[in-house]
């Protein structure tokens, strides 16, 4: 599911940023939905989802030990 996210913590990659975030996210909320573009109406929700997924990534990338480094090496 979703080949298209990649990976957004080292060693994979050294700086990620909030479009970094933002892009995962949006591909996560397309595949769940199955919209690419939602309807006027799903707008809202859609986009609610995509800032939820985009923070609790932030959450999930800041409290990450990797091998014995440290929280929060996003």
């Amino acid at each position: 599911m979703c080949r298209s996210i990649k990976t957004l913590r080292p060693p994979y990659t050294d700086t990620v940023t909030e479009d970094d975030m933002r892009a995962a996210a949006l591909q996560y909320v397309r595949k769940v939905s199955g919209f690419r573009h939602p309807a006027p109406h799903n707008a809202e929700a859609f986009d609610k989802a995509v800032a939820e997924v985009a923070a609790v990534t932030q959450e999930l990338l800041d409290s990450l030990v990797v091998r014995g480094g440290t929280k929060g090496a996003a």
